[in-house]
């Protein structure tokens, strides 16, 4: 079990608590009719009336089988559309703000009324978040965790739509911004955010890691100490469903301090401590 976390980590504790509570703000506002551009847009209004003035990325939604990137091609069709949000329809908000120069990137999934199917991929999430943390724990190569993750999936009858994101990421790493005045972005990524990751990756390219957690080799080194915004993403015959929360890897040895997630009080963790309660 974690100890008392730094000054550091509550400052990004913070930032992403903010995260889910837009996104479950959101999600209770979201009507039959409402867009994907609506929902993006009801996202980024939330939190810039909290403060919020600068992003990793600008506020993502999916709809129905967009959930899932069901056709997904080229990186111009992650952007929200004119999709709109229909009774029964899966949905996944994904955020990305930063706060006092703190970052959280967390992806948050829901449905508008029942559908059993959206039901049981957020259920079979948990099993991916205790593996990850299991073998990061156990230092194995980035490469092979997203393997593990990779076979839990085919055993559980599901896709792994996060190879669909750019280099195949089920992760990257965050950090702290430098504050500015004017926070510009480009193709909805913040300008500050990108050069910190291009920093990372420059400097890890010299020293064998990568800040990128994908299936290639780049990715094939122990877990880098550090800050990873994590992602696994399960698709079933048009249906999406994930979580996305920041995992601390530490240089400690010992084992339930060399990793852990840094909060379990989030909205998919207290969904599945109340399934089994009711179980």
């Amino acid at each position: 079990m974690k100890g008392e976390l730094s000054a550091e980590l509550r400052g990004f504790q913070q930032v992403q608590a903010l995260a889910y509570e837009c996104a479950e703000a959101v999600a209770a506002q979201l009507r039959p009719g409402v867009t994907e551009r609506g929902a993006a847009r009801m996202q980024r209004e939330w939190l810039r009336a909290r403060g919020v003035r600068d992003w990793f990325h600008l506020p993502f939604a999916w709809f129905g089988d967009r959930t899932a990137f069901v056709n997904f091609r080229i990186p111009l069709q992650f952007f929200p559309t004119n999709r709109r949000l229909e009774p029964g329809m899966p949905f996944i908000l994904d955020m990305a703000p930063v706060f006092k120069g703190y970052t959280a990137d967390i992806g948050y999934s829901g449905c508008l009324g029942l559908n059993p199917v959206h039901d049981k991929l957020l259920a079979d999430l948990e099993a991916h978040r205790e593996l990850i943390l299991r073998e990061v724990r156990e230092r194995r190569p980035l490469r092979e965790i997203y393997e593990s993750v990779d076979r839990l999936m085919v055993r559980q009858g599901y896709a792994n739509r996060h190879r669909a994101y750019p280099f195949g990421v089920i992760a990257h790493k965050v950090g702290r911004v430098r504050e500015r005045r004017l926070s510009p972005h480009v193709f909805g990524f913040g300008t500050q955010s990108l050069k910190g990751l291009a920093s990372d990756a420059l400097h890890g390219h010299r020293d064998g890691w990568s800040p990128l957690w994908s299936p290639y080799k780049f990715s094939d080194h122990p877990p880098q100490p550090g800050l990873w915004a994590v992602e696994p993403h399960l698709g079933f015959r048009g249906t999406g469903a994930k979580f996305e929360e920041i995992l601390v890897v530490t240089d400690s040895r010992d084992p339930d301090e060399s990793a852990f997630w840094l909060d379990d009080d989030l909205p998919h963790v207290r969904r599945w401590a109340e399934e089994r309660a009711a179980a």
